[in-house]
């Protein structure tokens, strides 16, 4: 059986609690709000990614600040990839479209970063990317970078070797789907998955939103 003592502790303890969450909630104030989107799912809070350094297509270097205040879409892929990197690229082109009319100075940008060094130059990705969107930017860097890149991204890609008896630069390589979406500040805030990736409409609204929409 407790004794008044110990009754006495837990009652100031139960109620020392009850007042530190009313405090939080007062001082904290109401959490902002997300909007509402449809193929994008944002993180509760951003996250900031290391440094990387990729080759642009026209030979310049991309840098983390290089992307500082647009939303950005990351797709990995290879231009060599025989369905699933054009069939994205011709459908985030359908979206960026749709993002025309917003101010250069903030719209919504693509960006391809090629996993497939050995054969993809940058010249070539440039060419490939363009062909799709004339906005779409294209970049990419050597394994180590780009290993350290995409596993900041959530991403992932393996080189698979050609068949047997094929020549052996005809292997191809497997890479997550999934895109990531970075902020104006550079951070990783979410991503566009499943389904959704197939979904121009949905992105291209959702982009067009958050663009539209402060954040801190």
């Amino acid at each position: 059986m407790f004794n008044r003592t110990v009754i006495i502790v837990l009652l100031v303890a139960l109620f020392a609690g009850l007042g530190l969450l009313a405090s939080r909630h007062f001082f904290s104030g109401p959490a902002t709000p997300q909007p509402s989107l449809q193929a994008v799912k944002l993180f509760p809070q951003p996250r900031e990614l290391p440094g990387f350094a990729l080759q642009q297509s026209d030979g310049t270097q991309l840098v983390p600040g290089e992307l500082h205040g647009h939303w950005t879409l990351v797709f990995i892929g290879f231009t060599f990839c025989p369905d699933v990197c054009p069939m994205t690229l011709a459908q985030l082109a359908q979206a960026q479209k749709q993002w025309e009319a917003l101010p250069e100075s903030t719209r919504p940008r693509v960006l391809f970063v090629s996993v497939d060094p050995e054969r993809d130059t940058p010249d070539r990705i440039g060419e490939y990317a363009h062909a799709f969107h004339r906005d779409t930017l294209a970049a990419t860097a050597d394994i180590p970078a780009l290993e350290t890149f995409a596993r900041s991204l959530s991403m992932v890609f393996a080189k698979v070797p050609a068949a047997e008896g094929a020549p052996a630069d005809q292997y191809s390589i497997d890479h997550s789907a999934s895109m990531a979406v970075l902020d104006p500040q550079g951070r990783m805030a979410g991503v566009v998955t499943g389904s959704a990736v197939d979904d121009p409409a949905a992105i291209a609204a959702d982009l067009a939103i958050l663009t539209r929409t402060p954040r801190p």
